[in-house]
């Protein structure tokens, strides 16, 4: 028994009354001697989530359906892995039609993401290869060489066969799970493959005083603390330890902390991960039986309380209609408003939405208008400009970047957007909005604008569905942020720049979308978007039973606004860089004139094909596709398109677009 089991053993005995009893056999594990570094392969294996090459997540109890899970490790350069690439590629379609999952796990510390790449198109292999780049789970798994096999029963979780690949064994493993008998394989033969470095496998002299507690302060006791949105507050060494397991688990899954850029690509200035470092001193510390150890406790010396204003107190308070939220059933999009407070205009720095209803609440969106409607109701398609101010499941303070603003005029009307989700009881939401403005106004000017598609459509029972969508810059700009938003089926997201000449180049990448935890990600320098640029998004959508989110995997999903519904949906942070506070600039309507084949253009090739028609506006255009194609060449291209859209009165504004004419300040920005 390994480290990791043997440890994780004695916390889940330890934590009794926080996970349930455990059996006398568990007990009696959990006092096995963890003394020694030799790497034995677990009874069981723990939960993970590890991106391959291409980027792609994959979280291992999400295959808890299939007969069996076959992981084989590797490392670049072992000929016995290279020379073993056909058997396993022979062994994978054997069992292709079997419900057997097949990964490869590289926990080598030299082989980066590229050049894995490179090995598995130079040896052949067809299967997914995980990148444990901190070895959390070849340690834990007790890996020592390239070319080990892993055979898992996903009904228990058991490693039912742990050997070389090389034979007959794995093969007749896999016969009696996929048959639903025991795994009788005498006398497995080790692995000759490459031998794999764990320098850091065996009792480590990680200090919780010293090494654990300051990395608690730094990432996680800013809502793990009382009042806060954790759901246990870290205020001493023994909640940490009682909670040990979960932390591990929550690490180990990339679902802590909640910022799930891929390291791999791009540097972000609110970057809320944990170091490499860091991540291997807390797993490990638990590993290692979350010993107490010497030293003053540093999170029981200070009482932590969440701030209910976290940037200070606000220059401007809104309180949002209140509304009383059902126990049940369906609530349409409500869209309140109010008269604007403001007697004159301010340049908003920086805003904080503070939900009412943490449960209820979905989204809250804002937009200033220039007059309140008559009936009293916000439309967005009225709002002229932003109050700096949003909020989604999971989202925090929204800054401006230095010296920079969104102008906010006087008089007029606030309206609304919400979503509210009803959670089986009735709450009432009194959400509030703190608005932070300059003293004097700033020189630079953000802009909002949104990659979306009204015609995603995702067929049912699919795991992997991709959809597309592109804004075009017509001028110079900077991106400063992005905002990645679906609902459940979401499965990943991520962001491309295509230049003027074709180059593309990865901005931000989501391998795992979390519902529940949506953010806006601001990269460390702004991204230069030249005219004539594309940002593109990507979405991959998990409409299988394998989405323990999914409502309904038997049903195909298109556009909409409920939450069981979906939306394609990546909010950009930018400035015209010809722009300034006095010399303001109105691109909406050029960008405008781009949203449609933005969203309809598949293959990014600036026309419309019948085959890329799909949805509610696929189904507009085609029928009339034949009389908008002037010039009959089987296609429509951006001049036809427009043309069509004037015809028909131009593009209707989307829903939750926030790319709205802003309104000239007065002289002196006030």
């Amino acid at each position: 028994m390994n480290r990791a089991t043997s440890a994780v053993l004695a916390l889940l005995a330890g934590a009794a009354a926080l996970y349930g009893c455990t059996s006398d056999t568990t007990a009696r594990s959990a006092v096995v001697s963890n003394s020694v570094a030799a790497a034995t392969a677990p009874m069981t294996v723990d939960n993970f989530m590890l991106v391959d090459q291409a980027l792609e997540a994959h979280e291992l109890y999400r295959l808890a359906d299939a007969k069996a899970v076959v992981i084989v490790t590797q490392a670049n350069g072992d000929a016995v892995m290279r020379g073993l690439a056909p058997d396993l590629k022979a062994l994978k379609a054997a069992y292709a039609d079997k419900g057997v999952e097949f990964l490869m796990l590289n926990s080598s510390l030299t082989d980066t993401r590229e050049a894995i790449q490179a090995e598995a198109r130079k040896a052949g292999y067809d299967t997914a290869i995980l990148l444990d780049s901190y070895q959390l789970v070849g340690g834990a798994l007790g890996v020592t060489r390239s070319a080990e096999v892993f055979v898992v029963n996903p009904k228990t979780w058991a490693v039912a066969y742990h050997g070389a690949l090389a034979g007959a064994a794995v093969g007749k493993a896999l016969d009696a799970l996929t048959a639903g008998r025991a795994v009788q394989v005498a006398g497995a033969a080790p692995s000759k493959g490459a031998m794999i470095a764990f320098p850091e496998r065996g009792p480590s002299n990680i200090s919780y005083a010293r090494d654990v507690a300051p990395i608690l302060e730094a990432k996680c006791v800013a809502c793990h603390e009382d009042g806060g949105i954790g759901p246990f507050a870290m205020t001493n060494y023994a909640m940490v330890k009682g909670f040990a397991p979960m932390i591990r688990e929550v690490i180990r899954t990339d679902r802590m902390p909640p910022y799930h850029a891929d390291p791999h690509v791009g540097k972000f200035s609110d970057d809320k991960r944990l170091t490499p470092a860091q991540t291997k001193t807390l797993v490990h510390w638990i590993e290692d039986g979350a010993q107490r150890g010497d030293g003053a406790d540093p999170l029981a010396a200070v009482h932590r309380v969440a701030q209910e204003w976290p940037l200070g107190k606000p220059d401007l308070l809104i309180n949002v209609p209140a509304y009383t939220i059902p126990a049940s059933g369906v609530v349409d999009y409500q869209r309140p408003a109010m008269m604007n407070p403001l007697t004159e205009g301010k340049w908003v720095r920086a805003s904080t939405v503070k939900p009412g209803s943490r449960q209820g609440v979905h989204h809250l969106l804002t937009g200033w208008m220039a007059e309140m409607p008559a009936n009293g109701k916000s439309s967005e398609t009225r709002w002229a400009a932003s109050l700096g101010a949003g909020y989604a499941v999971g989202a925090e303070s929204s800054i401006e970047p230095t010296n920079a603003g969104v102008y906010l005029p006087a008089g007029g009307a606030i309206g609304f957007q919400a979503h509210y989700t009803p959670f089986g009881k009735e709450a009432v939401d009194r959400s509030q909005i703190a608005l932070y403005f300059y003293d004097k106004p700033p020189e630079l000017v953000m802009h909002n604008v949104v990659v979306i598609d009204t015609s995603i459509t995702i067929p049912a029972n699919e795991g992997r569905h991709k959809e597309v969508a592109y804004v075009a810059f017509p001028h110079d700009a900077l991106l400063y942020s992005a905002f990645p938003h679906a609902h459940y089926r979401a499965y990943s997201s991520d962001l491309w720049i295509q230049y003027p000449d074709g180059r593309e180049k990865l901005l931000l990448t989501l391998p795992r979308y979390d519902f529940n935890w949506q953010r806006s990600y601001t990269f460390a320098e702004p991204i230069k978007v030249p005219a004539g640029s594309k940002l593109i998004a990507h979405y991959v959508y998990d409409n299988s039973k394998r989405n323990p989110s999914n409502p309904e995997p038997n049903r195909q999903i298109t556009w909409g606004e409920q939450s069981w519904e979906e939306i394609l949906f990546t909010s950009l942070s930018f400035r015209w860089t010809d722009e300034t506070a006095a010399h303001r600039v109105n691109r909406d309507p050029e960008m405008n004139k781009g949203r449609l084949m933005g969203m309809l253009d598949d293959n990014l090739d600036g026309k419309i094909e019948k085959s890329e028609l799909k949805g509610r506006p696929g189904a507009m255009i085609a029928k009339y596709f034949d009389v908008i194609d002037k010039n009959h060449d089987g296609v429509i291209d951006a001049d036809e398109l427009a043309a069509a859209q004037a015809m028909l009165g131009g593009p209707r504004r989307a829903s939750l677009d926030g790319a709205a004419t802003a309104p000239t300040p007065p002289a002196g920005g006030r």
